[in-house]
């Protein structure tokens, strides 16, 4: 009869206890990667407003240009994993411009600008494409990734001098602050 009980237990009471410890494993893993989404994420909506987060967000992003700069011809690997940093930071930072900023910016009679910006953005994604094919061709890696550095920091002076301002200026608070809310639900996505 000992054998029969544990032979029940196992294959019913075990597979719901199973069932269970996969269930709360499920939801811990899940509050795990909220958790990392939201810590991602924070930097960005701690900056404040929309306009300082993503200046935040281009200082960032040339800090991992820097570093990217600094890999030397036997640094494959890390170029490899600094380039993935690079990858993700830019596209996160894409979609929150993209799907917040730029369509705002479109509201505010900024078509022409946002389609520009948004354009722009298609470039972004072909360096990206280009340097994953040279990450083992040292000279040829720095000759891109110093064209690749030069377009974006034109990009990032035209936001941050010309185009930010102005749209900041053409949103009252309440739609200002509902710039930024969105844009972090947006960066939450790829966080």
């Amino acid at each position: 009869m000992g054998a029969q009980t544990s032979f029940h237990r196992i294959t019913h009471g075990g597979s719901r206890d199973a069932l269970i410890g996969a269930g709360i494993g499920a939801g811990l893993a899940l509050l795990g990667a909220a958790g990392r989404k939201f810590a991602v994420q924070a930097p960005t909506a701690l900056a404040g407003d929309w306009d300082k987060a993503l200046a935040m967000e281009h200082r960032m992003a040339l800090a991992l240009f820097d570093k990217l700069q600094e890999t030397g011809p036997e640094a494959n690997g890390r170029r490899a994993m600094l380039l993935t940093q690079l990858k993700h930071a830019l596209g996160k930072h894409a979609m929150e411009e993209e799907n917040a900023v730029y369509a705002a910016m479109r509201l505010a009679g900024m078509q022409e600008e946002a389609d520009d910006l948004t354009g722009e953005h298609g470039y972004v994604k072909q360096y990206l494409y280009e340097l994953s094919d040279l990450t083992k061709d040292h000279a040829g890696f720095q000759a891109k990734l110093a064209n690749f550095r030069s377009d974006i920091e034109a990009h990032i002076r035209r936001e941050e001098d010309e185009l930010f301002p102005r749209l900041k200026h053409a949103l009252d608070q309440a739609e200002n602050s509902g710039l930024t809310r969105r844009m972090n639900k947006e960066g939450l996505k790829l966080a």
